[in-house]
């Protein structure tokens, strides 16, 4: 059993110009205008639903409630000249004045959650913008299954949507626009199953060979520290942080080359986080199973850089560890040194994200990249600031609002976050350099983000991400996104890898 199953991540795609027989739903789209709900869009498949089939549709949908209104679902049976297809699946698109990438992946993936069961459909979103689609039905069809046992697992009736049919008005449209998309989505969802798979069977060693396979396949230079060799090298932070658990630490190096601009990704990778020492409280502690949604994200990006041949390069450095109590756990007022010998007093174990990332920060510097980027699900403090969706982005000013800009762009919906200079000087410690945490609760996130910035390289433009809250789903199903792991940040990630590469 591996975290990227031997086994679909998504339904199977296709472009097709026709509705085949045997073809179970047929999902079009209504959007609300100045004349009342409309099927969109309007004209492009006229071989396929005409003017007076499309009518009849219509008249269906809404006699039985069809309002547009965003994301809701209408199915009805096929009207009589649809022949191929046993019932139709209206989603609502909301405002088509208004109408954006981001809806239609919503309504996609709402659409796709609802065809359980379903082994075949075909779509006309696709003529609203197929990459959108086609990632909207992917991330909205998956789901993560592996540890159910046979008495537990989806019934046929309610196995993921098998295959998506996405209608195109001539052989060669939107061709490139799919396999980008769809190999987005893989990524995304490969991020995901990391995430999911639960610490038994995600631990430091164990995370490391899963990437290494994935990095080798993908053809990627792979590089593998064990604790004798963090040990060795003076990695402080994740030897220190991992020392209390008898899984031991690793961290990862993947190094992709393809051309000369270098970028430096850097992914918080605690496969499980008890806060250690500074243990945290029992209820919902089993969500820390996804603190290392940041790893899982970088790992994801970096094979799909490779898969998409970007002209850069991307160096992912990824410090593993399991944050545990025990007898051999680091203590609060413990002093370690940082990769490159910044010496810190540990006030608190459970601020142990920026202990690993900051080793990993000084020795992704050495490759002199122009950018660095690391992720991490580093606070709470970013959910009581942000909210649960919402992603907080820090660091140097201009590549901060860029991060931003293009998050809100690709809809994982990055903010930008100051980072005030008066912050460093509660993170003076009496006996080394600097604490590892404050003696107050203000601004968490910002005081994370500005000991993270101590071990930026100098010249280097950096951002800082906190998935706390977006990484990980703990309520209801929305849009594209399910329970459990979301792989945020990864769309992020790959549009500023490639805004980079077009720069």
């Amino acid at each position: 059993m591996t975290a990227v199953a031997d086994r679909p991540l998504g339904p199977e795609l296709a472009r097709t110009q026709t509705i085949e027989p045997g073809t179970d739903v047929l999902v079009v789209g209504v959007a609300t205008t100045d004349d009342g709900p409309a099927l969109v869009p309007e004209d492009l498949f006229g071989d396929v639903l005409d003017a007076d089939l499309r009518a009849r549709l219509l008249d269906q949908v809404t006699a039985v409630g069809g309002t547009g209104k965003a994301e809701q679902l209408i199915r009805v049976p096929a009207p009589a000249g649809l022949d191929n297809v046993t019932s139709v699946l209206a989603v609502g698109l909301g405002s088509a004045e208004d109408l954006d990438a981001e809806q239609i992946r919503r309504s996609a993936g709402v659409a796709a959650r609802s065809l359980t069961g379903v082994t075949r459909a075909v779509t006309t979103l696709s003529g609203l913008d197929i990459g959108a689609a086609v990632e909207g039905f992917y991330l909205g069809a998956y789901s993560f299954t592996p540890f159910r046992s046979a008495k537990s697992a989806p019934k046929p009736e309610a196995a993921a949507l098998a295959r998506m049919e996405l209608l195109v008005p001539e052989p060669d449209f939107g061709g490139d626009a799919l396999l980008h998309a769809q190999l987005t989505a893989e990524a995304v969802a490969t991020a995901r199953d990391f995430v999911n798979t639960p610490p038994s069977h995600l631990y430091p060693a164990e995370f490391a060979r899963r990437t290494e396979l994935l990095a080798e396949g993908a053809g990627l230079e792979v590089e593998v520290l064990d604790e004798q060799a963090l040990e060795a090298g003076g990695y402080g932070g994740v030897v220190g942080v991992g020392k209390g658990s008898s899984r031991p630490p690793r961290l990862v190096r993947l190094t992709y080359r393809g051309g000369d601009k270098k970028v430096a990704l850097v992914g918080k990778g605690i496969t499980f986080d008890t806060g250690g020492i500074s243990i945290k409280p029992a209820a919902n502690m089993e969500n820390m199973t996804s603190d290392m949604a940041g790893a899982a994200a970088v790992v994801a990006t970096t094979l799909l850089a490779a898969r998409l041949g970007l002209p850069i390069t991307v160096i992912a450095t990824v410090p593993m560890a399991e944050n545990m109590p025990s007898d051999t756990a680091q203590r609060p007022g413990d002093v370690l040194t940082q990769y490159g010998g910044t010496t810190i007093e540990v006030t608190n174990t459970d601020a142990e994200g920026r202990l690993i990332l900051a080793d990993a920060m000084v020795r992704a510097g050495e490759d002199d990249p122009q950018y660095l980027i690391d992720v991490a699900t580093l606070t709470g403090a970013q959910m009581v600031a942000l909210g649960t969706r919402t992603p907080g982005v820090m660091g140097t000013d201009d590549f901060r609002d860029r991060v931003a800009r293009i998050s809100r762009a690709v809809g994982e919906h990055g903010w930008p976050m100051p980072l005030p200079k008066e912050l460093r000087a509660d993170l003076d410690s009496k006996v080394a350099d600097m604490v590892n945490a404050t003696s107050h609760r203000w601004g968490g996130m910002l005081v994370a983000a500005t000991y993270l910035k101590e071990f930026v390289p100098e010249g280097v433009q950096w951002a800082h991400i906190d998935i706390a809250g977006p990484s990980y789903n703990t309520g209801g199903p929305f849009g594209y996104i399910g329970k459990g792991g979301t792989g945020v940040p990864v769309r992020t990630l790959i549009a500023v890898l490639e805004d980079i590469a077009a720069e």
